[in-house]
Parts: C-alpha cells; sequence; structure tokens
C-alpha cells in the first residue's frame, strides 16, 4: 500500500471512473426498463472489460508488473466465479417470472450492494489476516509462519470446488425461491404486493404501500451474492492477501460487468454447460494454493494461466460436447 500512497491519482482515477459509468448506466442511458438486445450486452461488455484493463494498465505503469499481475489474477478469478451466481440469477427471473424489461434495474441495485459489502468484506478480511499469523514454526525442514484464517480459506474452497463438480443443476433448478432468506427477510419487515406494478419496488393498493415481487427479487439477489462471495472473496485473497486496494479495484470492476454479462449468458448457455466443472477445478486449485502458500509461494502469472486455460477448455468442451436439454 505505501506505493498506492505516493500515488493518490490512481484512487482518483478508480473513484471518478465507477462514479461516472453509474451514474451514466442508470442516470442517462437506462432511464426507462428496456429489453437488452444481445448487441448492446456485448457492446457493454467490451466497455467494462476494456476500463478494467485500461486501469490495470496504469496500476502497471505505477505499482510494477507484480501488482499488475494480482490484479489481473483477482479480476479474472471473481469474473470466473460470479458466472456460477449468474445461473442463480436466470433461475430467480424466471421464478418470480420477471419481465425483461425490469431486468437490468434489478442487476443495478444488485451490484450496488455488492459495491457496499465486497468493501466491507474485503477491508475486514485484510484486517484480519494481519492478525491471524501464527509464530513462526519448523515443519517438513522449513521455517514457516502460517496464517490459521487463510488456512481455513483454503479448506473452505476446496470443500466448495468439491460440492461445485458434483452438484445436481436439477435440485437447484426446482429451488423454491420464495422460501429463500431474501424473501422471507422482506416479507418480514413489509406488506408483500402478489403482483407487479412496472419496475417499481414499492406500490400503493388500496392506501396501503406496499413492496412489489421486484423488490423481493432484489433481496433475493442481494442475499444471492452474500452467499457467493463466501467462495470469492477468500479465493482472491490467495492472490494478493495483503492489498485491499488490489482486490477491492478488481472485485468491483468484475462485478460492475456482470449485469452485461448476464444477458448474453442468458441467451447462450449452451456455451457454458461444462462450466461448473472448470469452477470446481479453479476453486479447488486455489484452495490448494492458500493451504500450502507457506511452503511454497505459487507465482500469481502460474494461477492466472491455470484459472485462464481451466476456462477455455470449460468453454471449448461445453461447445464439444453440449447438454442435449
Amino acid at each position: 500500500m505505501d506505493n498506492l500512497i505516493n500515488h493518490p491519482g490512481i484512487i482518483t482515477a478508480f473513484t471518478i471512473t465507477i462514479l461516472a459509468m453509474l451514474i451514466l448506466d442508470l442516470g442517462v442511458l437506462n432511464k426507462k426498463g428496456h429489453v437488452v438486445s444481445n448487441r448492446e450486452a456485448a457492446i457493454w461488455s467490451a466497455v467494462w472489460i476494456s476500463l478494467a484493463m485500461g486501469f490495470s494498465a496504469i496500476i502497471y505503469h505505477y505499482m510494477g508488473a507484480e501488482k499488475f499481475m494480482q490484479f489481473q489474477g483477482a479480476y479474472w478469478i471473481e469474473k470466473a466465479l460470479s458466472v456460477d451466481n449468474l445461473f442463480v440469477f436466470i433461475l430467480v427471473f424466471g421464478y418470480f417470472n420477471v419481465a425483461k424489461e425490469a431486468q437490468h434495474k434489478v442487476l443495478f441495485w444488485g451490484v450496488i450492494g455488492a459495491l457496499v459489502f465486497r468493501a466491507i468484506f474485503i477491508f475486514t478480511g485484510v484486517w484480519l489476516l494481519n492478525y491471524t499469523y501464527l509464530p513462526e514454526m519448523e515443519l517438513f525442514g522449513q521455517v514457516v509462519k502460517i496464517n490459521y484464517l487463510l488456512t481455513v480459506f483454503g479448506i473452505i474452497l476446496i470443500v466448495a470446488g468439491i460440492k461445485s463438480g458434483f452438484s445436481d443443476e436439477e435440485d437447484e433448478g426446482s429451488k423454491d425461491f420464495s422460501k429463500s432468506a431474501g424473501s422471507k427477510f422482506v416479507h418480514k419487515f413489509f406488506k408483500v404486493s402478489p403482483n407487479f406494478d412496472g419496475d417499481k419496488f414499492f406500490t400503493i393498493q388500496n392506501g396501503i404501500k406496499m413492496a412489489t415481487p421486484l423488490f423481493v427479487v432484489v433481496a433475493i439477489v442481494e442475499f444471492t451474492d452474500l452467499l457467493f462471495a463466501v467462495d470469492s472473496i477468500p479465493a482472491i485473497f490467495a492472490i494478493a492477501p495483503n492489498d485491499p486496494f488490489i482486490l477491492y479495484t478488481s472485485n468491483i470492476f468484475a462485478i460492475l460487468g456482470l449485469r452485461s454479462l448476464y444477458f448474453l449468458l442468458a441467451n447462450f448457455m449452451y456455451m457454458f454447460s461444462k462450466l461448473k466443472y472448470g469452477l470446481a477445478i479453479i476453486l479447488t486449485f486455489i484452495g490448494v494454493k492458500m493451504i500450502v502458500a507457506p511452503f511454497y509461494h505459487i507465482e500469481t502469472t502460474v494461477s492466472l494461466m491455470v484459472v485462464g486455460g481451466v476456462l477455455i477448455l470449460s468453454v471449448i468442451t461445453s461447445l464439444l460436447f453440449p447438454d442435449k436439454d
């Protein structure tokens, strides 16, 4: 972080870029709900990826190659793991019959919530890491300094990877989202209308202000993101455990591009039918990396190559061996 303190312009550039794009997105281009076409989704996906790559170039110029590789590694890991999150969003929208015109608004506010919660998770996590190192000890002929929180994170990721690889997609598809934590939370504090009112989150019926089912969907999306953060946040800690700026900026750039990626994914799901196996491998690899870190350091470049290679193979396998359904 010392390099960052010497370059406050990097923080300024990040803040201005994010605020400007959010204002442009909701306040100018998407005031009214509309169906997002493949062309629009592809353009915005390219814009967000280009912004992330441009920002990483700034990091390379001012902070060096290692920080650049850390940003790239954390960005693509978060991007890959978030795709699994998007599959759940597709199921949620289908379950509640959310109009395509309203889906962009739901995802936008889901992203806003993610910006806040990811900041809390990442900065709290870095703070905790500084207090969870065990005293130096000798193991297997090496003097090592183990961080037991990173070790726990590693175990969580390995378990998550194994569960992801053997998960039953049919069970996920038949899930009753009306009984999920987000839905229960809204019903506990608000009266909920049985009907939608366009893309409004609240409506008035018989003189009573009520939440609409669209607000329930937003709450489910937020709670779902919190659950997925249990996997994705520990995963990026394997890349840059002591640099919250790299972790947060890479995370935010990855998340902000998810809405446009969602609309592409919804129309081209056949290209990702085998992705869950790739994500299982990635989670397991990162978990192992975290556990062995005190004994053997796997370079960030190697991690990035593994993640990229697994993702490419997953897509190619999906195209060569598509699901019958």
